[in-house]
Formats: C-alpha cells, sequence, structure tokens
C-alpha cells in the first residue's frame, strides 16, 4: 500500500531537516569506512594486546584476518530482572559466531541501573544521565577498532537508547540488538494499582504492599508492564535492530537461546567482509526514526522516548521535534491495550499477534516505511513473521493474520483509538508533552487553580495531611535535567490518583518526567524550557488558574498578560540535589545538558548543535 501523505511529509520535512548534519555524519561514518579495522594495521604489541587471552585457534583467525571479529558489549548485571538472563548470552554468542565462521570477544559492560529500584529516590537524579554514560561507555568498548561488528545486550529504560547512541559514534560497523525477553506474568498491574493506592490512602500496610509488590516483579526477565523497558524492545523491532520477533520471546527457553545464537551468526553475515555489509548508519536512518515514532504510537509507548527517540536521531544526524511527534499522532491509530493503557500484559500482547501482526497492519494501511534497511536484510516486510523452533531449528512463519484477542490487540480497521494518544501542549507555560491513551475522555479538560510544589515530597506531604481535597493542578517545578537531573516522578501517581477516583479534578504540570507507566491522571511532563532555565513555569504562584486542555493542545496560566509579562521567575533552591548517591559527579552534566525537546543530551555532535535550532525554526 502506498504511504499515508502525512507519513511522507513528515519524512520529508526530517530529512529536509536534516540534509547538513545527516551528511556529516554520513560523511564521517564513510571515512571510518575506508580506515578499516586497526587489526591488519596496527603493531605486533597492539594486535599481541588484543588477542593475548583468545583460545589459540581464535588468535590464528584474527591474526590472518581471515574472519570477522564481533563485539559483544552487555548491560548484564543481576540486580535487574530484565538483565539477570544476559549473563548466560556471552558464551552463546561466542559458541555460534565461531560456527558462523567468526570471532566473538566481551569487547566491555556499561552501567545499567534500575528505575524500579530507584523510583522516588536521590539515585534517580542519575537515571537519565546514565544513558549518556552508557552512550560513552559503548564507544570505549569499540574504541579498540578491532572490531567488525557489534552484538549490543541491553533491555531497560536508559540502557537501549544509550547503546544505541554510543553504537552510532561507530555506525560503520554493523551492530544487532540482542534482547532477553519478559518474566512470566505474575499479579496483575490493575491489582497492582489498586494495592497502591489503598497503601496511599492508609488502608493496607507496608508488608501488604511489599507482598503485592513481590508477586507482580517475581522472577527473571523484564517488567511485564509497557513502560520504556519494553518500548524499548518494541522500538528497536520497528526500527530493524532485532531479529524479527525477538523482542519478547520468554527468557531461558530453547527459542530465546536459539535468537540469541541467531543474532551472532546474523551479524557476521552483514560485516563488509561478508556478502551483506549492513552498516548501523545505513539502518538508522529517516525513515527508521520515523518508523520508531510510529510504533510508539500505535502501542501507546513510553512518553519517554519523547526524549530518547530525539537523542538516538542527532547521534545519527536526523533532528526531530514534537511537532514530527504531534502530527503522526493524528494518523497511527492505537492498536493495543497492555498496562497502563489496558488491563493486559506485554506476554498476552505477544500471544494475541503481537510484533508481527502489528508491523502488518502498520505496513498494510502505509503507515511505516516498508523499504528499509535492516539488521535481517532488505524490507521491514521481514518483521511481520514470527520465529519458532522445527525439529530444535529456527525457523520463521507468518504472524496470525488477525488478532487472537482483539482486547489487547488489534487491526488498524478497527483500533482501539483512531489516534496515537501522544499530544504536544503549547501556551504560555512553554512546549510539553501527553500521554492521553491511558485518560479517559472525561479526565482530558482541566481547568483549576494552581499548587506549586518545588519537589515531589513536598506534595506528599500535602496528600498526607489532608490538603489536597479539593480541584487543583499540581505544578512540579525545577525538575528539568538541568535542575536534578529529571527524575521520573512517578511515586506521585497513586497520591493523585485517589484525588481523582475521589471525584476531584487534577493533573500534574512539571518540566520533570513521568514513568514509562504513565498512566489514568493528566500529566502535562517535560515542560521546556525548564524551570531553571528560565522557563515560564517558574512563574506559576499558588492560586494561578491553569487550563490543560489534551484535546486542544493548550497549556495555559490564565493570568493577566500584562501582569504575566511583570512577573519574575522564581529561583528553586536546588543545592539539596547536588550531594549523595554519587549526584556529585553528575555536575558537567547538568551544567551542560540540553532541554528535554532536543534529547536532554550532554553532549553532541558540533554539526548538530550549532544547526539544529536553526534548522526546526526554519522548518
Amino acid at each position: 500500500m502506498s504511504l499515508h501523505p502525512l507519513l511522507s511529509a513528515v519524512t520529508r520535512r526530517i530529512r529536509e531537516r536534516s540534509a547538513d548534519t545527516r551528511a556529516a555524519y554520513l560523511s564521517r561514518m564513510a571515512a571510518a569506512r575506508r580506515a578499516g579495522t586497526v587489526r591488519t594495521q596496527v603493531s605486533c604489541t597492539n594486535l599481541a594486546h588484543a588477542v593475548a587471552a583468545l583460545p589459540s585457534a581464535d588468535k590464528q583467525a584474527l591474526r590472518q584476518a581471515r574472519w570477522p571479529n564481533l563485539a559483544i558489549v552487555s548491560a548484564y548485571n543481576d540486580m535487574l530482572s530484565a538483565h539477570q538472563p544476559l549473563g548466560r548470552f556471552p558464551e552463546l554468542l561466542k559458541q555460534a559466531a565461531w560456527q558462523a565462521g567468526a570471532v566473538a570477544q566481551f569487547a566491555g559492560g556499561v552501567p545499567a541501573m534500575c528505575d524500579g529500584v530507584t523510583q522516588g529516590q536521590p539515585g534517580m537524579e542519575l537515571s537519565l544521565f546514565s544513558r549518556d554514560v552508557i552512550a560513552m561507555a559503548t564507544a570505549i568498548a569499540l574504541s579498540h577498532n578491532v572490531f567488525d561488528g557489534a552484538l549490543c545486550l541491553g533491555v531497560c529504560d536508559k540502557i537501549v537508547p544509550g547503546l544505541l547512541i554510543g553504537a552510532l559514534s561507530f555506525g560503520q560497523l554493523p551492530a544487532v540488538f540482542v534482547p532477553g525477553g519478559p518474566m512470566s506474568s505474575g499479579l496483575s498491574n490493575s491489582e497492582k494499582a489498586k494495592v497502591r493506592q489503598l497503601h496511599a490512602e492508609g488502608k493496607l500496610d507496608r508488608e501488604a504492599l511489599l507482598r503485592a509488590e513481590m508477586n507482580a516483579y517475581h522472577g527473571p526477565g523484564t517488567c511485564t508492564f509497557y513502560g520504556t523497558a519494553n518500548s524499548n524492545q518494541m522500538l528497536m523491532e520497528v526500527m530493524g535492530l532485532h531479529l524479527p520477533g525477538a523482542a519478547f520471546v520468554a527468557p531461558n527457553t530453547p527459542l530465546r537461546d536459539a535468537l540469541t545464537r541467531a543474532a551472532a551468526q546474523r551479524v557476521a553475515r552483514i560485516t563488509a567482509s561478508g556478502g551483506e555489509y549492513t552498516p548501523l548508519a545505513e539502518v538508522v536512518d529517516e525513515r527508521a526514526i520515523v518508523n520508531g515514532v510510529v510504533g510508539l504510537l500505535a502501542t501507546g509507548g513510553s512518553t519517554n522516548h519523547t526524549i530518547h527517540l530525539v537523542a538516538i536521531a542527532r547521534a545519527a544526524g536526523i533532528i526531530i521535534d514534537w511537532d514530527d511527534f504531534d502530527r503522526l499522532s493524528t494518523i497511527v491509530p492505537l492498536l493495543t491495550r497492555i498496562y497502563p493503557n489496558g488491563e493486559a500484559d506485554v506476554n498476552h500482547f505477544h500471544a494475541a499477534g503481537g510484533m508481527g501482526l502489528l508491523i502488518r497492519e502498520l505496513l498494510n494501511h502505509g503507515l511505516l516505511h516498508g523499504d528499509v534497511s535492516t539488521v535481517a536484510g532488505p524490507g521491514l516486510e521481514r518483521y511481520t513473521r514470527e520465529p519458532y523452533l522445527h525439529d530444535g531449528a529456527l525457523q520463521w512463519r507468518p504472524a496470525p493474520a488477525c488478532s487472537l484477542d482483539a482486547g489487547v490487540l488489534r487491526g488498524a480497521d478497527a483500533p482501539f483509538s483512531p489516534d496515537g494518544g501522544l499530544r504536544l501542549l503549547t501556551g504560555n507555560l512553554g512546549r510539553c508533552v501527553i500521554k492521553v491513551s491511558a485518560i479517559k475522555p472525561e479526565h482530558r479538560l482541566v481547568e483549576a487553580p494552581a499548587l506549586v510544589f518545588d519537589s515531589q515530597d513536598a506534595l506528599l506531604r500535602a496528600f498526607q495531611n489532608g490538603e489536597l481535597q479539593r480541584d487543583f493542578i499540581a505544578v512540579v517545578r525545577f525538575q528539568g535535567p538541568r535542575a536534578n537531573g529529571m527524575p521520573e516522578l512517578h511515586k506521585l501517581t497513586p497520591a493523585l490518583g485517589v484525588l481523582q477516583n475521589q471525584g476531584y479534578r487534577v493533573a500534574l504540570v512539571t518540566d520533570g518526567r513521568m514513568s514509562g507507566a504513565s498512566g489514568k491522571v493528566p500529566a502535562a511532563i517535560h515542560v521546556t524550557p525548564e524551570c531553571l532555565a528560565g522557563g515560564a513555569l517558574a512563574k506559576v504562584r499558588s492560586g494561578d488558574v491553569i487550563r490543560l486542555d489534551a484535546d486542544a493542545g493548550v497549556l495555559e496560566a490564565k493570568v493577566d498578560a500584562a501582569e504575566w509579562g511583570r512577573r519574575g521567575c522564581a529561583e528553586g533552591d536546588v543545592s539539596s540535589n547536588r550531594y549523595g548517591s554519587g549526584r556529585e559527579l553528575f555536575a558537567w552534566a547538568r551544567a551542560g545538558v540540553d532541554g528535554a525537546e532536543q534529547g536532554a543530551l550532554t553532549f553532541a555532535a558540533a554539526e548538530t548543535r550549532r544547526s539544529d535550532v536553526a534548522k526546526v525554526m526554519a522548518a
């Protein structure tokens, strides 16, 4: 089917806006490709260091430059349930690489923090910045320049974007992303949310809350709600960076192990020494970025990707903004109901037809670029298939022709919603995003007095003291990247949900982030410019009436224009954010970080940094 005209127009706008920066990026990658790996050029001492610990057969293969050498870059640790299965992967990958005529070396580990553990704690203020640390760690792993391809092992929130940003600095190499799979379904997400609200109301003690949480998060694998981690897996598949159907296969199963081995064998075939050279720089182009946005919208994915996708694009010399998300949202239907946008989890989605069915539906309705390069070969049509084992051998077959559970996954002719549910809000408070796919229509317009807080703890104290039984819009400010690293404010969700259930009209407005599990309470997030950068949100005073209209795309303080112009910005006290839990080590990041709409990057290619604002304004 021909592409939807608006999809074509948005892609064209991005391509035109990014012409100079994309050309500069591709030129750098072409130069790196011509230079080649140093394995055949370095001194004997350099090469000896690179292969010293390898078995003799591997040494001989690399010494003679007969076989490609594959870098394994892993975010393994056994504190993250999603990453614990990755501990087994290096040996599987090395064995499979050898069978395919390649050597694989563990090139480096990257940090991997769990937002579920740090949620609401000081350590969460390192979370966003950890993405760029991961990108830099990935670059360090690959900087030895003795590799012909990369296998990137990671799953969770900032980790996959960080791995991809780092790998894009070596975009002359092919890279395959290797997921770990979701944990088995435990306590349902809806039951978990009920327990959290009852605890917030003081009706359940901590022991009951802990019992429920441990029944929900109970084993190895990714948390099963559709937050940032599982949105990452969807993105890697719809952008052609996984093997088809790899995203949501359970860990520690024969099929998962087969897919892991196949990833090593595939990257061996798409190196420059093979017959299907497919460098990462060619896979991640403007079309792939647009496909990623479409996949995010069609599944009601994490709002964190309105930051991460921007940063990933910039790493490839591509400039996107929130207008692109907003425009695409008007034509992309919502095809899934996965918690927090429904009752099901990702295992139910996978069983209903999963990524193969989703991608086919979007392709058939002209809502994805099908003519892209992928790690599996030319064309996204390959990703309408699902993997299975036949007599122990990995094979692919067409995904189900129609959904096996229309309450979880639907076709584009009968969507849950005609639009993607992600909106851009603008007004005299700045620019921000809101996810409405989980918000009932009657809650999408809130006009109420502001109650201003400079921390999430201050809001929670007011709730616990019984001071919030009223209609209000909570303004939680000085939560942006420069102020305190832009932590997620997910622990506000139960309290605000209680008030909404009691019949009050409530909403949240913040320059911080919400979890990838943003839910039923309207939350205008990522307000840009942030307060510490002089953003207008710092002008708001308690009692000011704010209008949040998600359907009309409006966020404004209803204050007389003359008075608004005279008001100065409050000076937030962020001194308590500077020390403890390692925060003192990230002063450089807070000082140099870009705004949320620019990807909250602490570094950027000089060409992109100089021209992206001008390009956006011109477009």
